[in-house]
């Protein structure tokens, strides 16, 4: 017999004694056999149940309003890897911030705003009051707890966007105190002037800066401090926050008063009287831009600039273009004349966002919008958001995040999304900026050291329907008055004369209703 034949043979063999010892161990019962035949199919029904996947769960569908800060609408890259890390198909609709108020009052009027709906500012949100009142959007505090990561939201910080004691928004939160003093250091070392601890120093130097040549080229040609016609976010507001100034509202004998009633307001124009008397700031500041504020610094002619420590990147940036040699730092913590710390404080956040009833129709729809901004305050999507795609637009050094050189690519690509992440990095997880200037390293130091001696605003949560109907124009009354007193146009009696024009005008009623609600 040959192999082939031998094998086959021997295959027929085991067969056949396979299939009698299974006849034997069965005895022969087709119960048996059955029992069997249906614990083979089950343990395959079981088989096939542990390896099925869970059905994919749809994208959640989501359309966002929001101003643009930039000057061309983002591309879908930022977007499309939000949409990944989300499960979500976002709809973005840009529109430029300069005329995004009178399209959201638009669309607000035809009933048209989307789910989610940013507005531009906290002015604007003081506008929108009235239609929070009247139940157009959603109130969605007790529904914060649901959520891991919004319920993380500062307190503090949601307490200042509520209205009538109720939450409607979630916030996109900003450092509460970044202002301070960014200097020409090198002028400092060529004057032998000290890092200044107190206002009268930091007045000093201004005058120095004009009058003793910092610059060495032995002419007049530079001045102290640069400024801008900008009371709050100018010289002014930080200034008069290290005279210990309450912060737009004060508490005067248990009553809230507005801060140009109190005496260091105006010991606060006094000092800028006082350096621009001396000469030692543009003169013409109430008329100055911003734009203009900047090239006083970064030309060289200005050695200083109170306002955001963070400007000081971009300052150097310019300001070594034109004077490769210069030197500049940050400083904050400034004594006032009784001898303690103090500056002013933001509400914590910069925007708020509402979610309107005519586009989400019930709880249920609201809590998948809710859900992600929940997944959005988790670091890798407010990484995404924030600085972009890593090895793109940043890398992480020390822990921390560090733009790349594509400046230009991190604008256009990023920047809109930028604005619109809720949260800020002690509770969304997102990184920290790493930055090399020194300068820079202090302000961001300076703006944490802020926080403990902050002088927050007291009616930042309280409203008055005075306030909101007139109090953008009733400002303009006493920001004239402070402009003329600085200016010497108006003495002090002059000044408290537009002050009670103030109160005439719908300001007692403010201040009636404003304590009104702060006794509740």
């Amino acid at each position: 017999m040959n192999k082939k034949g031998f094998a086959i043979l021997l295959g027929t063999v085991m067969s056949l004694s396979m299939m009698m010892t299974a006849c034997s161990s069965n005895n022969g019962s087709a119960a048996n056999n059955g029992g069997n035949e249906a614990s083979a199919a089950a343990s395959e029904e079981a088989s096939a149940e542990a390896t099925k996947q869970p059905a994919a769960e749809e994208p959640t569908e989501i359309t966002i309003m929001l101003p643009l800060n930039v000057a061309q609408t983002p591309p879908d890259t930022i977007k499309n890897e939000i949409e990944k890390l989300t499960n979500t198909k976002l709809t973005y609709q840009f529109f430029p911030a300069d005329t995004y108020e009178d399209k959201l009052n638009t669309t607000l009027a035809t009933g048209g705003l989307p789910q989610v709906t940013y507005l531009k500012n906290q002015a604007t949100f003081v506008q929108m009051k009235g239609a929070i009142r009247d139940g157009q959007f959603w109130e969605i505090g007790p529904y914060l707890n649901e959520f891991p990561n919004l319920s993380k939201l500062k307190p503090l910080i949601l307490n200042n966007t509520k209205v009538d004691g109720k939450l409607y928004s979630l916030y996109i939160g900003r450092p509460l105190a970044r202002q301070g003093l960014i200097y020409r250091k090198d002028w400092a070392d060529n004057l032998g002037l000290k890092t200044p601890e107190t206002v009268d120093e930091v007045i000093a130097m201004a005058k120095a800066f004009t009058e003793k040549d910092p610059d060495g080229d032995k002419k007049a040609n530079t001045i102290g401090l640069a400024d801008r016609n900008d009371l709050i976010y100018g010289a002014f507001k930080t200034l008069a926050s290290w005279f210990a100034t309450p912060n737009n509202w004060g508490d005067k004998d248990g009553q809230l008063q507005p801060d140009f009633t109190f005496p260091q307001y105006t010991a606060a124009m006094d000092a800028m009287k006082q350096i621009r008397d001396a000469g030692a700031m543009n003169k013409d500041f109430a008329a100055t831009s911003k734009t203009d504020q900047i090239s006083l610094f970064t030309s060289g002619k200005a050695g200083m600039y109170i306002g955001a420590m963070s400007d000081v990147d971009s300052l150097n940036k310019d300001l070594v273009k034109n004077v490769p040699n210069a030197v500049v730092d940050t400083l904050a913590l400034i004594k006032g004349p009784n001898g303690e710390q103090a500056t002013w404080a933001i509400p914590g956040y910069n925007n708020v966002v509402l979610f309107p009833k005519s586009a989400i129709k019930d709880e249920a729809a609201l809590k998948k919008v809710l859900a992600f901004f929940d997944k959005q305050m988790t670091p890798e999507v407010a990484n995404m958001m924030f600085w972009g795609i890593e090895g793109t637009h940043y890398t992480v050094e020390d822990g921390k995040a560090k733009v790349t050189d594509a400046s230009d690519l991190i604008e256009r690509e990023v920047k809109g999304y930028k604005d619109s992440l809720i949260g800020e990095a002690e509770t969304n997880g997102m990184y920290e900026g790493y930055y090399s200037l020194p300068a820079r390293i202090h302000a961001e130091e300076f703006a944490k050291e802020n926080e403990k001696i902050a002088i927050m605003d007291p009616a930042a949560a309280l409203d008055s329907e005075t306030y909101t109907e007139k109090g953008v124009e009733l400002q303009t009354i006493i920001t004239d008055a402070t402009y003329k007193y600085i200016y010497g146009e108006i003495d002090k009696a002059g000044f408290d004369k537009a002050v009670e024009d103030w109160k005439k005008r719908g300001g007692d009623k403010i201040i009636e209703e404003f304590n009104a609600a702060y006794k509740k």
